[in-house]
């Protein structure tokens, strides 16, 4: 039996704020855009919601196909729907913010992405549409998120050493912390194991490397555990 819709349909796309950690600066993923509107522009990677998809399987589509990443952490971030965001048409978009690992994933353009490539967060060029309003609340998200959940694992290396967890930290939140302070306080949370090796190849003196014990983590927050940074 057919059926026909009276009200006007929108539509909905997804878009994803991909953060990366690239030593001292916080990075975000843009794709360059290879067709109308605003060719030739950066943006955000998403594109259009299919039929047949859910939100989340949208976005990891269109990540995946214009960037090459798959498999990465993603949470929805926020709905845009200003009238005027998108020269085309009525589109309302559904925004995501994404943690990777930046040494483990290798982004490549496809699809309707002419390039691909990092930037750090306070150096972005022009973006198309509304993307710098969503970047904007991407990292205001980030570092509200960081203080109160391990988010920021996402963004290390397996193993780590305390002086890159703290610094990812002060990147992240843009102000420095205290040394002693800080490792007093992450030690104390029972959330690290301590490996029995140390990091190579540095001008420096080698330090201790850490891993975080989801398990553990997650056994502690079922005991009403309250993790603040």
């Amino acid at each position: 039996m057919s059926h026909t819709y009276e009200y006007p349909r929108p539509a909905v796309s997804v878009d994803c704020v991909v953060f990366g950690l690239d030593e001292d600066q916080l990075k975000i993923l843009l794709i360059q855009r290879g067709a109308e509107p605003f060719l030739g522009m950066w943006a955000l990677p998403g594109g259009f919601v299919e039929p047949d998809e859910n939100l989340n399987e949208a976005a990891r589509r269109e990540l995946q196909e214009e960037t090459g990443l798959r498999g990465v952490w993603l949470e929805q971030l926020y709905t845009f729907g200003e009238v005027d965001r998108d020269p085309r048409t009525r589109v309302i978009t559904v925004a995501w913010f994404a943690l990777v690992k930046m040494s483990r994933y290798r982004a490549r353009a496809a699809s309707d992405a002419a390039n691909v490539d990092w930037f750090p967060v306070s150096r972005l060029p022009r973006l198309a549409f509304d993307h710098r309003k969503v970047v904007r609340l991407g990292l205001q998200r980030l570092q509200a998120k960081v203080r109160y959940q391990p988010v920021g694992f996402e963004l290390l290396p397996e193993k780590f050493t305390l002086r890159q967890l703290q610094q990812m930290y002060e990147v992240i939140l843009d102000r420095q912390l205290d040394k002693r302070n800080f490792r007093k306080k992450i030690l104390g949370m029972d959330i690290l194991i301590e490996l029995d090796e140390q990091e190579s190849g540095v001008p420096h003196r080698a330090a201790r490397l850490y891993r975080f014990d989801k398990s553990r983590y997650k056994s502690l927050l079922k005991a009403g555990f309250n993790f603040e940074i």
